[in-house]
């Protein structure tokens, strides 16, 4: 990870995310200042965003999906059922 090799003898594919982190670490006041820089370098090795914007998209096809199947349902019977407001 922080040692620069990847799993293949190269550079690993966060080593540069890491040293603008490890750089900015050394030369800030607090260590909040370098939050950007943490975040983009956390985001490299674990994809936490990545995968919750895929369930977020796969969520929402599958929302469409049902009401698409809904709709052809309900117009196949006739039309939407009318509830009776009094």
């Amino acid at each position: 990870m922080a040692s620069g090799w990847g799993i293949n003898g190269n550079k690993g594919r966060c080593y540069d995310f890491w040293l603008d982190f490890s750089e900015c670490m050394s030369r800030c006041r607090q260590p909040s200042d370098c939050g950007l820089l943490r975040e983009d370098y956390l985001e490299c090795l674990h994809h936490s965003k990545e995968f919750q914007r895929r369930n977020r998209i796969y969520k929402e096809e599958q929302r469409q999906i049902r009401a698409a199947a809904r709709k052809a349902k309900e117009e196949a019977e006739g039309g939407p059922a009318v509830a009776a407001h009094h």
